[in-house]
């Protein structure tokens, strides 16, 4: 299946873009790096790593999972984002913008990407995780169409993404698709 998107700047990753996907997920969320911008966790969770090249081989290689990625003109891998099928649903997760690009609407486009994809493969919403203490990030989401379902998960340390500095819970948001 040949997937389509409206803006040429996004693209399916594949595995050579591995390196670039981890720095910006590290430099996204983790670390003095990722306090440019508004999505840093590193208030919640210490450390320099969110994720590292073997777990997002992992992910990219397990079934139903693509990570699309957002480039610049010059090549330059500036945003990024995780989907993977469950039935007739997707789970979004790497969400990630290049802190000092944050609030210039690329995380909009990689949104409406997502939901593009999410449409060509069937699914008729889009779901997420989100740590329930990131008030601005949830209602960012909110404004783009997502509800909070409701639903809590724990979110446990795995020993690699960082220590957490309080007790963390994720919230799970979900968006219905237009169905054609």
């Amino acid at each position: 299946m040949t997937i389509f998107f409206s803006n040429p700047a996004v693209a399916l990753a594949q595995t050579t873009d591995i390196p670039a996907i981890k720095d910006l997920l590290n430099k996204t969320y983790r670390g003095d790096a990722s306090r440019q911008g508004w999505t840093t966790e590193a208030d919640l969770i210490a450390g320099e790593t969110r994720a590292d090249e073997q777990m997002i081989g992992e992910v990219l290689g397990k079934e139903g999972s693509v990570i699309l990625c957002y480039r610049t003109d010059n090549e330059q891998l500036i945003g990024c984002v995780n989907l993977q099928k469950h039935a007739q649903r997707i789970y979004l997760g790497m969400f990630s913008v290049s802190p000092e690009l944050q609030g210039g609407g690329i995380g909009k486009q990689l949104l409406k990407a997502a939901e593009e994809y999410a449409s060509q493969v069937g699914c008729s919403s889009i779901y997420m995780h989100v740590i329930s203490l990131r008030s601005e990030l949830v209602a960012w989401y909110i404004r783009h169409g997502y509800t909070d379902t409701g639903k809590r998960i724990p979110f446990e340390e795995d020993g690699l993404t960082g220590k957490h500095l309080r007790k963390l819970e994720f919230m799970m948001l979900e968006k219905p698709l237009l169905t054609p």
